[in-house]
């Protein structure tokens, strides 16, 4: 497998190159991989007047785009690493729902959203690359899924209430550097290293093999990819570095524990020790004034086997 690094990584294209219609084709493709089926970008639906901040603009790409049936789909694509990832997933999804439906529109004019995020940064905790989460409806009493009537499913042409919710795709792309000839392994292959084997085939990647290249940008544009190539260094280093501190600060942390707890513990034991010999001390002066071992041993809970070694 040959591989060159002269292609620009995908999360600085995503900021730079790809919002241009010229280039939709690459996202296209990421996208008809993830749901299986052909896309078609229609047009980007962000401009600068309505992004928050200069970070927002830069992170976040919204879609208007045509499924394989011609029905329109709104995509959001997130990149960038945010401690409440999860809860910034949920507003971006509602904000894209409530942003692109007329004051006036009943409820069935709200169009399907989905959620691809893109994070190099490790989210969560599990051991796999790409996650897929929708919503289902599900009894309490027998877990039976809640079903569209037919009218429901003829009116909103879909079969399932899932397809009428938001859906999420989560890319988690940093530990992932194996090529494979499964589309989506590519592009997560492609999202981590920013390589392009000759021999992928993935949809939108060709286009990107094309598009994508270090020699088309301007020396601008080339000087603020390099920056851009420095700070990723720089991120990693510093989270690298916190984790390594929380690592060491951790086990001082346990040590102190322990230290704290092995006294505390050393304590208790004290404490238990010392009346265990105070019952043998009972039970010897017991034994001494003449009362039965069966009683004493009521009394001070030690077995007669203990009462008679004393």
């Amino acid at each position: 497998m040959e591989v060159s690094n002269k292609y620009i990584r995908f999360d600085w294209a995503m900021k730079r190159l790809l919002r241009n219609k010229a280039n939709f084709a690459v996202l296209e493709g990421l996208m008809t991989t993830l749901l299986n089926e052909p896309i078609t970008i229609v047009k980007l639906l962000e401009s600068e007047s309505n992004q928050e901040s200069e970070y927002d603009k830069y992170n976040r790409v919204d879609l208007l785009a045509e499924d394989s049936q011609g029905r329109l789909i709104l995509f959001e694509i997130q990149n960038n690493n945010e401690y409440a990832y999860f809860q910034r997933m949920l507003f971006g999804t509602s904000k894209l729902v409530t942003e692109y439906i007329n004051r006036g529109e009943g409820y069935e004019k709200v169009r399907k959203v989905y959620s691809i995020n893109i994070v190099y940064f490790a989210l969560g905790s599990g051991s796999d690359y790409v996650y897929h989460g929708k919503t289902e409806f599900r009894g309490l009493h027998n877990n039976e899924l809640l079903n569209l009537t037919p009218f429901q499913r003829q009116t909103f042409n879909v079969n399932t209430v899932s397809q009428l919710y938001p859906e999420y795709f989560i890319l988690r792309v940093n530990d992932f550097n194996k090529w494979s000839i499964v589309p989506i392994d590519q592009w997560i292959y492609f999202l981590n290293t920013g390589e392009i084997p000759d021999e992928a085939n993935a949809p939108g990647l060709p286009e990107a093999r094309e598009r994508l290249k270090l020699d088309r940008l301007t020396k601008a544009e080339l000087d603020a990819y390099y920056r851009h190539l420095d700070n990723v260094v720089i991120l990693r280093d510093n989270i690298n570095t916190e984790r390594a501190e929380g690592r060491a600060e951790g086990r001082e942390e346990g040590r102190a524990e322990g230290r704290a707890e092995g006294r505390a513990e050393g304590r208790a034991e004290g404490r238990a020790e010392g009346r265990a010999e105070e019952k043998k001390e009972n039970a010897r002066k017991m034994r001494t004034a003449g009362i039965e071992l069966n009683l004493i041993a009521q009394i001070t809970g030690l077995s007669t086997q203990e009462i008679e070694e004393l």
